[in-house]
């Protein structure tokens, strides 16, 4: 009979002390989506932020809402059929594609005024209406785009983009980042600013950027901002960022193992907040 008590106790007390079991439903674009799938990045990550956070939170399970190239307008527009769970964290993830689409930014007023999915602020209003009807009880982390270097996609060297030192549409990447950052200001959310993390920063994404010298036709290492100067021909060139070109990026856009980790890093935190 003491045994019986004993062990009731002790279970009563582990229940007690145990972390309750979360739901996180990470939304986002191509960084997001690329946790599941690894094979897309030639194996150059083994694993993305939404893993690496769970591997030391062991009481929080999430779900990949990660869709490859995305914007927060088509995020919006297709809230309703995204398959969206009820969960206790929901972290939004997005910006980045809608800078380089060229999509209107809007402003706070398009947000607190509920506009619809004309502009990035209006959409972001539209993702978190949806959020809040699932729980309306439930912490929403908000994380700003990453500065972005020359993006040239593994495999297909045609999808390329400049980076985030050059405007476009006559917008800035730091525009769409402050935005999320007076929206999660506006609400009191938490926000993980990707953007100004100083890690981050557009001359740690890469190391340097192969590319012939247009001048002898060599191939040289340049860095940033150097190799902003130099042409890249996909036709004809060897892909700039051999394996040693790495560092928080492994193709000017998308993070490493390296830029993941430090992103699960700051993702801990704030879940570890009250």
């Amino acid at each position: 009979m003491k045994i019986v008590v004993i062990l009731f106790s002790l279970a009563i007390f582990i229940s007690c002390f145990s972390k309750k079991a979360k739901t996180w439903v990470a939304l986002g674009d191509s960084i997001t989506y690329l946790n599941e799938h690894k094979d897309e990045t030639g194996n150059r990550i083994t694993k993305g932020y939404m893993t690496r956070v769970e591997e030391r939170l062991h009481n929080i399970h999430y779900f990949n809402q990660g869709h490859n190239g995305w914007t927060a307008i088509q995020i919006a527009t297709e809230i309703d059929h995204l398959g969206l769970v009820k969960a206790d964290l929901y972290t939004v993830f997005l910006g980045t594609n809608d800078w380089w689409a060229g999509k209107p930014l809007g402003t706070l007023d398009d947000y607190k005024n509920n506009t619809g999915n004309a502009t990035v602020n209006g959409a972001f209003r539209t993702i978190v209406n949806k959020l809040r009807s699932l729980n309306e009880n439930a912490k929403i982390v908000l994380i700003t785009p990453m500065q972005r270097g020359d993006f040239v996609q593994v495999g297909n060297p045609h999808n390329n983009a400049y980076g985030s030192y050059k405007k476009k549409n006559g917008q800035t990447l730091e525009q769409f980042a402050d935005a999320v950052k007076v929206i999660g200001d506006y609400e009191h959310f938490s926000v993980v600013d990707l953007y100004h993390n100083p890690d981050l920063a557009i001359q740690h994404l890469v190391k340097y950027k192969r590319l012939k010298n247009p001048q002898t036709g060599i191939y040289q290492n340049y860095a940033y901002p150097s190799y902003t100067d130099i042409p890249f021909n996909p036709g004809a060139d060897d892909y700039p960022y051999p394996l040693d070109a790495i560092d928080m990026t492994y193709d000017g856009l998308h993070p490493s193992d390296k830029g993941f980790a430090l992103i699960a890093d700051l993702l801990v935190k704030v879940f570890k907040e009250k």
